[in-house]
């Protein structure tokens, strides 16, 4: 009679190990917040046009989505830490380039290159920690302290970056991340081991560019939507170009042999239903973050830093229920604990839905903390789940889906959710702006809030007050409706994960990845 041997239990080594991956995704999140917060300073000092700003600000999101397909299955061929360091290299490189851009297309040029080798961070950090962490309880621990980083990265980003551009000039905020890589270069032949599929066949580059494309495509016209609304149709041309070429994409690996991307990972129930729950908690997470942010500084009157900093009580949260969650996971199934965290954030957007625009900026920023604590389950489990439910061999490809999932959730989330919003916003403003602002102004007006408030400021003292007044409430209506549908979409889901995946044992116990 044979007994199954518990898997081997990782050592001092492997959590250094840990550590030092989570510095990869700490820098991911610290370079998003520093760039906003120095993009004035840029803007008065490079003088890019308005086009300009925005591709400075979306170029790296556009290529870390675009890419991170293409590097998670490279990891599996060439080697995950191999390409880690090449991207941490890179990255390095591309973070002195944007510090010492003379002109935006310069920064606009690095920020891509920054993407590109943003790609191969996360992808290439949580496949590494599945091969290092065979232990599935030690696995969900490490998986808890890696996405720990992300928000830690987004503690920092504010608060570093401000001292940084109170002392030196803009371009300061962008050499933090050398020292960063170059030690994350140096620790990682030490504490982290290599891995790649010794069985991969050749590097398919037709799928590889349809993958590129198509993502990119996806997410440009996501954006573009989101900015312009629906009344440009070339941006809606583009996503749908790139959702047929995403459907070419399957095709091709249907009829392959030994496909770039494995699509029998979608027939573990696991893998699908928490990819789609990490889609929901991207789109819901990306989408509340504009809302509130907007809140805070429209209608609230805080400045871009003070409503950053109102945040950080938030994400400190988050940090720590990240990495406390999967110490629960241990003694409670799945589908309930992450069920039961969507519950507390549906009671939170239940919340948002009775804002009114004279409500204390508490209400968000307690909310928002809660919020930490009830995603925390999803994102933690969420991901184990996803992972886990692969081969080793595919680490890779189910770790860039995560992300994928992320980038593909954060865009839609933001296109559909900031329209909906969009749409409440206008129709309240034309229904309650006063009757002493000219059709121009109105026209504005229903721009954003921002740009009403704007228009207020231009027009006499009485008539401003009132159209100020107007668009706040049209803005405080618009969320309160984001809130109310964000409220069904999360319980919809909550029930769905603990219908699907009840039958999921608590992490660490046989069938946990079934």
């Amino acid at each position: 009679m044979t007994t199954d041997q518990a898997p081997p239990r990782a050592g001092r080594r492997e959590w250094a190990g840990v550590l030092a991956l989570s510095l990869a995704t700490l820098m991911i999140t610290f370079d998003m917040f520093v760039l906003l917060l120095a993009l004035p300073e840029i803007t008065a000092d490079l003088r890019p046009s308005t086009v300009q700003q925005l591709w400075i600000i979306d170029v790296y999101g556009f290529m870390v989505g675009g890419f991170l397909i293409t590097m998670g299955t490279l990891g599996d061929r060439i080697g995950r830490r191999k390409l880690l360091m090449i991207g941490t290299a890179c990255f390095a490189v591309a973070s002195a380039l944007c510090a010492y851009s003379t002109s935006a297309e310069m920064l606009i040029a690095a920020r891509a290159l920054l993407g590109v080798a943003g790609a191969t961070l996360a992808p290439s950090t949580l496949s590494l920690i599945i091969t290092m962490f065979p232990d599935p309880r030690q696995m969900g621990q490490a998986i808890g302290v890696w996405a720990g980083g992300f928000t830690l990265g987004a503690i920092l980003g504010p608060v570093v970056g401000g001292l940084m551009l109170a002392s030196f000039w803009w371009g300061s905020v962008f050499l933090v991340g050398i020292p960063v890589m170059v030690l994350l270069f140096v620790l990682l032949p030490v504490l982290v081991p290599e891995f790649k599929d010794a069985s991969a066949g050749r590097l398919d580059l037709v799928s590889a560019l349809l993958s590129v494309v198509a993502m990119i495509a996806f997410i440009y016209g996501l954006k573009e939507v989101a900015r312009h609304g629906w009344d440009d149709v070339v941006p809606i041309v583009i996503g749908l170009v790139g959702i047929a070429l995403a459907v070419v994409f399957v095709r091709r690996q249907l009829h392959q042999t030994n496909p770039f991307m494995d699509l029998k990972l979608f027939g573990n129930r696991s893998f699908s239903t928490m990819l789609g729950g990490l889609v929901l908690y991207a789109l819901i997470g990306a989408s509340s973050m504009f809302f509130i942010t907007q809140f805070l500084q429209s209608v609230s009157g805080m400045s871009p830093l003070t409503a950053a900093l109102c945040l950080l009580p938030g994400m400190a949260v988050a940090t720590v229920a990240a990495t406390v969650t999967p110490v629960v996971g241990q003694k409670i199934r799945p589908a309930y604990l992450i069920s039961g965290g969507l519950v507390c954030v549906a009671v939170v957007f239940a919340w948002f839905s009775r804002l009114e625009p004279n409500s204390s900026p508490a209400v968000l920023i307690i909310g928002f903390a809660i919020m930490g604590l009830g995603e925390a389950p999803l994102l933690t489990l969420g991901t184990n789940l996803v992972v886990g439910s692969a081969p080793p061999e595919k680490a890779g490809q189910s770790s860039s889906m995560t992300q994928v999932a992320n980038e593909a959730g954060a865009s839609l989330g933001v296109a559909v959710m900031g329209s909906i919003g969009a749409a409440v916003y206008v129709a309240h403003l034309n229904d309650s702006a006063p009757s002493g602002v000219d059709t121009a102004a109105l026209g504005a007006a229903r721009e954003n809030v921002a740009s009403a408030l704007t228009v207020a400021g231009d027009l006499p003292a009485n008539v401003g007050s009132q159209l100020t007044e107007a668009a706040k409430a049209s803005f405080t209506s618009g969320m309160t409706t984001f809130a109310v549908i964000c409220v069904v979409v999360i319980l919809v889901a909550a029930v769905l994960i603990t219908a699907l995946l009840r039958h999921v044992p608590p992490t660490g116990q046989e069938g946990h990845h079934a």
